[in-house]
């Protein structure tokens, strides 16, 4: 099997269709060598050996054999000679992985280089500067990746000259200063390793090749392969390319070229470079690099010539480049090129640009964008040119970004937005009680909870930016303030949280904007001619409703009913009707919600003029709505000890119905489907608000399609009943109004048992919503709250779990329940109308299963609506379906 692959005039074997042996780089500089581009000459050796390597830590078998014989070619055709002294090759070691991991591996400079070569460049050039200052980089480089010794010990040495000197750059150093460096760097090696820096360059050669194998695991390689899921068993290949030098003086130089701006997309050549200066220059931030517009003036012949290499390299790979180049004596040479990384924004609009450009079509534009990416596009984020001061990272719960006051408290958080405040709402957890403060503040803290806790699910309901589960806060109510590390913020500290990153950062940072641009919009309707699956919104009220279609929604499949009681002037009816003795008294406090309700549907039914409104009946633990257990034995223990009887007898009062609604497990307890079997006059009042709504909403010319859906269902018993009790009201006002509506009856899939049942359910329900939140609890036996705090995303970072999944729904699990939800239900019922309406409805791995298994919607909430239209489009571009 060949393993060493070259590329140059003499032969090319390889391109960008080899780039899993070649790497990426090696790949690119082999197929940039066959278009006809300025390359130095060179060759690459596998990934695969890479593997070999570092599986048997050595060498395969005739490797070193074809790396000398292609030296020899090398030689030969740059008439040069490696380890020569009267015209010396000298050559780079790169690492090159399949796919881009910018930095994350070694590369050394100037190999070759030793005392005698060094004598004999100084001849050559007649430049000693250049010389020693080259070989003092080889000794630096090779010291600290090949010979693992710290590079701040080597730039200590460095630094004391440029003090001693009272220069800022090392480029300013004269020949004689650096080549006493260049001993000081040999003497460092010696007392660190015991062994002189190497002399015989097929050792160096040698030994960096085998340090750039061993860098593919080291850490930060690792940690960024982890986090952007990269495989670990892929390697790198070593590229060995023939030196070209950026620092032969004021003609000479090197840099970075964007075939267009990375940050905005616009059609223009963007970059950076230094004049005679080494590639490592432009990065180590030692020189501050001009801006590439500026070598039209300093280097005009250059500049034009790599304007029109620009455009040959994104007419070949039909996508922005973002390329690196050396000049060495006025002569360009390319040393690599890649698909540039750009902003959201950016990428939206140079998919488009390039689609009316005529270089690819919708169906590529569609897969070069990465969906969560409008998510960032729809929110504030924080600009990218900020310095901020990160304190705390937690759980990116709800993208955006927001800045704001420090408040620990609802009610105060809704006084101070009154006054004009921007506030971030900060809680060691929020519940019901503080969905006030939650819908007036610009985000939310916490300190404990998942991506999918009350905050979590609150916040990306709004649209608003939620960083949730930051255990390192230690967060104090009674002061109020939290501490985290050395610092402490206090209540009206101004304060950051980066939600799409989980970043909680110290005062206000500086914010940017984009929202939905015409070339968005181009993209979005693309999608919608291919994708198959429609897409819904969760939303609660018209808000939510109307952002949604703005976002390109077709409907409501889920409207959490249980939120419009939180609303402030209607808890205490809520509260009033738990607490009645009767169900007379009951009734007394329905009869107050019923025309609450009636005009919250109404305005849904309004706003969704024609879309279809999927309504799910009252689904929380009762307990939610009253006050705290403990807070409530400590009220009474405190009016006990106080005497005060009138009060305490009230306080008992209270005490005794939460005693009695209490649970150890609340999301296991009386909730869905139970609540309307236990406390039956609920979800009546629902329904004939539902069904009043919509006659009132149908006589105004609203075309009104609602669906109600009952939740946590396990038996098909429990729907039968309360369908039958509950249509039988949706006829009775039909009847009364004198109004047909069309409308449905079906249920929420949330339990294991539901889903090996729906079979039988299919006989009774007429559409399927699989709450995949509690369906991932259920199914994994995991309070998500808990785990994701805790331990969930130790399970991840482990590798026990591939992903969290309360964020990227398990196929091998519960998503093995719905498709065999989704199979036995429609064998019963062919016309079933079956979708998902959990949080994994924005997610794309999630939606391209549910495309897969041939759902019929997927809902998510408003902010998510173009991520999971992009997605959809996905799904079929990549099934081929």
């Amino acid at each position: 099997m060949q393993q060493v692959f070259y590329f140059g005039k003499t032969k090319i074997e390889g391109g960008s269709d080899m780039r899993d042996i070649l790497g990426n780089k090696g790949a690119e500089l082999a197929e940039m060598t066959k278009i006809g581009l300025p390359v130095p000459p060179g060759f690459s050796i596998s990934t695969r050996v890479c593997v070999d390597y570092l599986k048997e830590e050595k060498f395969p078998d005739g490797l070193w054999e074809e790396v000398e014989a292609n030296i020899k070619i090398l030689e030969q055709e740059t008439e040069k000679k490696f380890g020569g002294v009267e015209n010396p090759l000298l050559v780079s070691v790169r690492s090159g992985a399949s796919v881009s991991m910018p930095g994350m591996m070694d590369t050394i400079l100037n190999l070759g280089l030793n005392d005698k070569v060094a004598s004999g460049m100084i001849k050559l050039t007649n430049n000693p500067q250049f010389v020693y200052d080259i070989y003092r980089r080889l000794i630096e480089m090779f010291g600290g990746v090949v010979l693992k010794i710290e590079r701040e010990k080597f730039e200590k040495i460095l630094k004391e000259y440029k003090e001693k000197n009272q220069v800022k750059s090392e480029m300013e150093l004269t020949a004689n200063e650096l080549s006493e460096i260049c001993e000081k760097f040999k003497k460092l090696i010696k007392s660190e390793t015991q062994k002189e820096f190497p002399q015989e360059p097929y050792l160096q050669l040698r030994m960096a090749t085998e340090a750039v194998f061993n860098s593919w695991n080291n850490k930060r390689a690792i940690d960024y392969r982890n986090f952007n899921k990269i495989p670990h068993g892929i390697g790198t290949a070593v590229n060995i390319v023939t030196m070209v030098f950026g620092n032969l003086g004021e003609n000479s130089g090197t840099g970075v070229a964007f075939t267009r701006n990375p940050a905005t997309g616009e059609k223009k050549i963007y970059g950076e470079y230094l004049l005679n200066a080494q590639g490592e220059d432009v990065v180590a931030g030692i020189r501050t690099p001009k801006e590439i517009e500026n070598l039209r003036t300093e280097l005009p012949k250059i500049y034009n010539e790599l304007l029109k290499i620009c455009e040959i390299l994104e007419k070949h790979y039909k996508d922005v480049q973002d390329a690196e180049f050396t000049i060495e004596n006025g002569k360009l040479w390319m040393l690599q090129t890649r698909n540039g990384k750009r902003t959201p924004q950016a990428a939206v609009k140079i998919a488009v640009d390039l689609v009316n450009e005529g270089l690819i079509d919708k169906k590529q534009a569609l897969l070069r964008i990465n969906p969560h990416d409008l998510d960032k596009i729809l929110h504030p984020t924080i600009d990218p040119e900020a310095k901020i001061k990160v304190i705390a990272k937690g759980l990116n719960a709800s993208p955006g970004a927001a800045s704001g006051i420090a408040c620990f408290d609802a009610n105060l958080t809704e006084e101070w937005v009154e006054n004009g405040k921007d506030v971030i709402l900060i809680r060691p957890e929020t519940d019901p009680d503080d969905i006030h403060g939650m819908l007036r503040a610009k985000g939310i803290l916490t300190q404990h909870g998942g991506a999918t806790s009350h905050a979590a699910v609150v916040a990306r309901g709004l649209g608003k930016p939620c960083v949730a589960g930051c255990e390192a806060l230690n967060i104090d109510l009674a002061i109020p303030n939290l501490i985290v590390g050395e610092f402490t913020i206090n209540q009206g500290d101004e304060i950051t949280i980066n939600g799409t990153t989980g970043e909680v950062i110290l005062g206000r940072a500086p914010m940017v904007t984009s929202g939905i641009t015409d070339e968005l919009k181009q993209i979005l309707l693309w999608a919608d001619g291919i994708r198959k699956l429609g897409v819904l919104t969760n939303a609660d009220n018209p808000k939510d409703a109307k952002k949604a279609l703005e976002y390109g929604a077709e409907g409501i499949g889920l409207c959490r009913t249980e939120h419009m009681f939180f609303e402030k002037g209607r808890r205490p009816v809520v509260v009033g009707m738990i607490m009645a003795n009767t169900d007379t008294e009951k009734q007394q406090y329905l009869d107050r919600l019923l025309p609450l309700q009636k005009q919250d549907f109404e305005e849904m039914f309004q706003v969704m003029d024609g879309k279809p409104v999927t309504i799910r009946l009252i689904d929380p633990p009762m307990h939610e709505f009253l006050p705290k257990r403990e807070q409530l034995i400590e009220e009474t223990v405190t009016l006990r000890c106080q005497g005060k009887q009138k009060e305490l007898k009230e306080k008992e009062k209270i005490l005794k119905v939460v005693e009695n609604l209490w649970e150890v497990n609340p999301m296991l307890g009386l909730r869905g489907c139970r609540l309307g079997l236990t406390f039956p006059q609920i979800s009546a009042m629902q329904v004939q608000a539902i069904f009043e709504a919509a006659c009132n909403m149908t006589k105004k010319g609203i075309k009104v399609f609602p669906k109600i859906m009952i939740p946590l269902v396990c038996d098909v018993e429990e729907l039968k009943l309360e369908k039958e009790r509950l249509e039988k009201i949706a006829k009775d006002v039909m009847q009364e109004k004198g109004i047909i509506i069309d409308y449905k009856f079906g249920t929420m899939i949330e339990l294991p048992r539901a889903a090996l049942t729906a079979d039988k359910l299919a006989k009774v329900a007429q559409f399927f919503s699989f709450g995949t939140n509690d369906l991932t609890q259920t199914t994994y036996g995991i309070s998500r709250d808990d785990a994701e705090g805790k331990f969930l995303l130790k399970y991840v970072e482990k590798g026990i779990l591939k992903e969290n999944p309360f964020q990227v729904l398990d196929r091998e699990g519960v998503g093995k329940l719905i498709r065999v939800a989704v199979d036995i239900g429609r064998k019963q019922n062919k016309d079933l109308d079956i979708g998902i309406c959990g949080e994994h409805g924005g997610d794309p791995s999630s939606i391209e299963f549910c495309h897969s298994i041939r759902l019929d919607y997927v809902s998510c909430s408003p902010f998510r609506v173009p991520v999971a239209r992009l997605a959809a489009a996905q799904a079929v571009l990549k099934q081929g379906l």
